[in-house]
Order: structure tokens, then sequence, then C-alpha cells
């Protein structure tokens, strides 16, 4: 059949199903389309390393390198040229035409100069991962439509929480939609679990809650107490050290000042990791203060919770084990494709009455299955029928066992999800691909590089002042340009800013993209590395900021 301009229409419904032999041909035309895309930015290594032509003013270069054309939206949008039919469709072609003009004009992550953001490209076995999960696409909110998926998530979450120090028979975790996500769910778990009357009945009876995060900590903080009905103004920041790193006695004193407001201080969010400096909070000293005022300790591990793996970083994450609860997000430093992130705790029961709702139509529960909510106890402020900020702690653990708790193989019953996408295969293929032994190595060799990039800088601190220690804390390395006095930056916080600002810019046309943050001397440069970043694409990054250096005075 064909319509009046002659184009092939298809059936509605094919009488005789064909889709193996359509999805081989189109898998085998996308392939023809990405691997070239992969190979273009494997092939721009020898430039990353050298920084640009020395002698070529940036202006004068190509506009598009295998890493990016950078185009404005106004720009861009006409050159996608994307449109959706109102008609029959285009088909095969039309879809691979579309595919070829989206690798045009997106950022290629696999190429060195993507220093940009706390994520790269993945890698081959991850894009495998994903190609596997859109061929099963399936849901994991029952164990019924997803039973192979769901064991994986949950051997896997269990594994992953054990390295953490969350050993107990209940440990384990879930994948959430993002480390907002996590760190949002990990609200309504506290609070939940604190004071369970919240679940039914809401933030009433004229309790204000209050949240401490650093003044360095995610803005997903503060996005949760407004999902949460708290409102953005019950977060209250708490100062850091020159480090970046949360001060326990600080936390201690905004405690106390929020209760003498007439507040309920519930929960604290510690960082592993921050976005900016890569600091690592003090975990041990705040857990002492958690449980002397029975709050709930959450940690943010979402981009330095992967050092975990490393027998020779893993100290920055000591007292991780004392969290309630904890997220971690291997789509960021382990090169796990967009988006992974893990909501991990000592105790699943703890999750599971947070969230639990009936809904027979989709949780079929055993007959048997007993599960009785109650409040729970936090951080060990609560244990052995204590009470945390008022609330009757939960059983013993031993009580429990006799209540028979059931197992939990519906997961999306332990978060605020109905759908949820199979992110765990994504880990959980890489680290039978990896193992627990690559994984530390490839840790280990990606500080040693944001070692090696911060040395660099440090010995031409005629050009470059650090702002990040060196060593750094995490993969992240900050830093200003100089003006005149070894390792200074400029006295005006504009021309530091306007400096820095340009100099991002003009970066992209020689093959990098690096990120600026606010300082207390104007925006700095930060530069992410990670475990597929080369040494010589560190040298080519000095070289070509060198080169830059001298166009934006």
């Amino acid at each position: 059949m064909t319509t009046s301009n002659g184009a092939a229409q298809k059936p509605a419904v094919p009488s005789v199903p064909n889709r193996a032999e359509e999805l081989a041909e189109l898998i085998d035309a996308v392939k023809a389309l990405v691997v070239p895309f992969v190979k273009d930015a494997d092939d721009a290594f020898p430039e990353r390393a050298q920084g640009g032509p020395a002698g070529t003013s940036t202006a004068d270069l190509p506009v598009r390198t295998a890493l990016v054309e950078s185009l404005s939206p106004q720009e861009l949008v006409p050159r996608l040229n994307f449109s959706l039919p109102q008609g029959n469709g285009g088909g095969r072609d039309a879809a691979l035409a579309l595919i070829q003009r989206i690798l045009e004009l997106s950022v290629n992550t696999w190429d060195q100069g993507f220093l940009d953001k706390l994520y790269s490209s993945t890698t081959p076995v991850g894009v495998a991962a994903e190609l596997l999960l859109s061929v099963l696409n399936t849901n994991l909110h029952v164990f019924q439509v997803s039973p192979a998926l769901s064991a994986i998530e949950k051997t896997t979450a269990r594994e992953l929480a054990r390295q953490f120090g969350f050993t107990g028979p209940r440990a384990g975790g879930v994948t959430v939609a993002g480390g907002s996500a996590s760190n949002f769910t990990s609200v309504i778990v506290a609070r939940n679990t604190l004071f369970p009357e919240t679940k039914v009945h809401g933030n009433g009876a004229g309790r204000r809650f209050a949240l401490f995060t650093s003044a360095h900590g995610h803005y997903s903080v503060e996005k949760a107490a407004q999902a949460a009905g708290l409102g953005s103004g019950a977060v209250w920041t708490v100062p850091v050290d020159a480090e970046g790193r949360m001060v326990p006695s600080a936390l201690e004193a905004r405690i106390v000042e929020a209760s003498a407001a007439g507040m309920t201080p519930m929960y604290v969010n510690a960082t592993a990791g921050t976005t900016v400096m890569g600091s690592y909070d003090p975990f041990e000293a705040i857990s002492v203060i958690c449980k002397a005022h029975g709050l709930w300790l959450h940690i943010d591990a979402s981009w330095g919770g992967p050092a975990i793996f490393s027998a020779t970083h893993r100290h920055k994450l000591a007292g991780s084990h004392l969290a309630d609860s904890l997220t971690v997000n291997p789509h960021k430093m382990m090169n796990v494709p967009v988006t992974c992130s893990f909501l991990l705790g000592p105790d699943l029961r703890t999750f599971h009455r947070a969230n639990t709702l009936p809904a027979g139509y989709l949780f079929h529960s055993p007959p048997d299955a007993k599960d009785k909510p109650s409040g729970a106890a936090t951080n060990g402020a609560a244990a052995n029928g204590a009470v945390a900020n008022g609330v009757a702690a939960a059983p013993k653990e031993d009580e429990e066992d006799e209540e028979d708790y059931t197992e939990v193989w519906d997961l999306a019953d332990l978060t605020l999800q109905c759908g949820r996408h199979g992110d765990s295969l994504k880990l959980a293929l890489a680290w039978v691909y990896e193992g627990a032994a690559g994984f530390e190595r490839q840790t280990d060799y990606a500080f040693s590089i944001a070692t090696l990039l911060a040395d660099t800088l440090s010995k031409k601190s005629d050009t470059f002042a650090l702002v990040s220690s060196n060593p750094p804390p995490c993969l992240q390395v900050c830093f200003y340009y100089t003006d005149g006095a070894p390792g200074t930056p400029h006295a005006d916080k504009a021309v530091n800013s306007r400096r820095t600002r340009a100099a991002v810019a003009l970066l992209i046309r020689r093959g990098y993209m690096i990120d600026f943050a606010p300082g207390d001397n104007g925006s700095f440069f930060r530069v992410v590395v990670n475990w597929q970043t080369r040494p010589g694409t560190v040298h080519g990054l000095v070289r070509a900021l060198e080169l830059v250096r001298k166009e934006v005075e």
C-alpha cells in the first residue's frame, strides 16, 4: 500500500510478527552511526594531549571539534530541524536521519576533553546494559513481571550496602530515579519513621521540622523540603571549615538554635564528596551529635561514595556505617549509564514502613505476610525502647524476628515510585565485568589523575592559583588564574570571574569542556577528571589554559 506521495504505508498490525528481523536491521543501522561517534572521540585524543595549535588564535580554530559544536538554543533549533509528523511517519530513514542529527549536535561525553560535570561517558558494557534493559522493557514495581531484574537489584543493593558497612541481615537498598530523588526519599523515610503519624496526617499538629545540611551541601535537600511540605525555610545550613567540611560544633549549635526557635530538629544531611570542592564531612563526629539529639543521619554520597571500593581512599568515608540512610550514584564516578542511583540503609524495614500503601491491584502480598508498622530506632538513638524525638522506638530485632517479617520482593513498595527502570543492572553488569578489584584500580587511578592535575597547576604558580587542597579530596580540581604574585588570584573578584568565564568559553573551541563555580575571589575553574582521563589530557588541558590566558586579559 502506498500513500498519495508514493511513500510506503505500513499496516497497523502485521499479519505475522517479524519484529526480530526489523530489530536486527535497525540495530545494525544505528550501530553504523554510534560506533563512529565513539571512534571520533578516541581519534581526537592526540589533539587533547596537545592543547590545540600554539600559533593559532582560538577564534580562528574550527567551530566544531569531536567534543561539540557550541551553539546557542536559537542556533541549534533550526539545525536540529525536529518536528513530529501529524500524518504518517517517515519510517526507518527518517528515524536514522534524526539520530544522525542528534549525534552531530550533542556533546560527545566519550571525548577526553569532557571534564565539565560529575559524570562522563559510559563504557561499552554500560551500553550493553542499556540495550538489554530496552529489549526487556519491563517495570520493576512487582516481582511477577521482573523476576530476574528484581533479584539482581536486591543482590546488588545488598552488596553495595555492605561496602559502606551496612552488614545486618536486612541491610540493602533500592534504585531511585537520581540522587535528588534518593535524597528526597530519605527525608520521607526519616519523617515517617521518627514521626509515624505524619504518614497519614502530614506535618500538622503545630510542629515545624528542621533539617540540617552544610553550606556546601546539594540543593536537593531544599527541593526535598519543599516537596515534603516543609518548605525550603526548614533547611538550616551549617558552616564549613576551610576545606569545605561541615563543622560538627556548628551543627550542634544550629540544632540548639532551631529548638530554641520552636522547631523540631529531625534530619541531618552529611556529604561525601561535595559538588564543588569534593569535600567529605566528618561522619563519625556528626553521628555522635545525631545520636545525642535523636536525629536521622543521612549521607549524600552521590558523588564521592565509590571511593569506598579503594583501600587507599575509603578512610574518607569512615563512619558511613553509622548512617540511617545513604545515597550513592554509580552513574557519576563509576561511568555507569545515567541514571543509576541507590538509596541504601542498614534495615530495609524502615523503607517499607515509611513508603508502603495498600494497592491490592498491584501488590499481591502472601496471605501470611506480617508487617506491623511502628516507629523505628534511628542512628542508635532510640534502641531498646528508648524515645527519639518523642517517638517510641520499634521492637528490638529479635522481637521482630518472632513476628516473622516477610521480605519484600515487590520493590516499588520500598519507594515513593510505582514505575521503576531496571537501573541496578547497569551497576551489576559493570561489577560482573570489572569486579570489585577492577573498581578499586579505576578509583585509585582517577584519584591519581586528580593529583597529577593539582601538582601540574601548583608547579605553574605564576599562572595558576589552586583553590583545592593538594592532593584534592575527590576528583575535581578548583583554581584561578593568578595576577602578578605567584599562586594569588586578582584582587578584583569581577576580573577573576570575567577571565574564568571567558576562558571556559574559549576552551570549547580547543576541545575541552570544563566548568566554573562561585568563590570568595569570584568565579574559579572547576575541572572534573574521571576513570578514563589520560595523563596526556591533563597536560594538554593545562597547555590550552595557558594559551587561552593570553586571550582573556
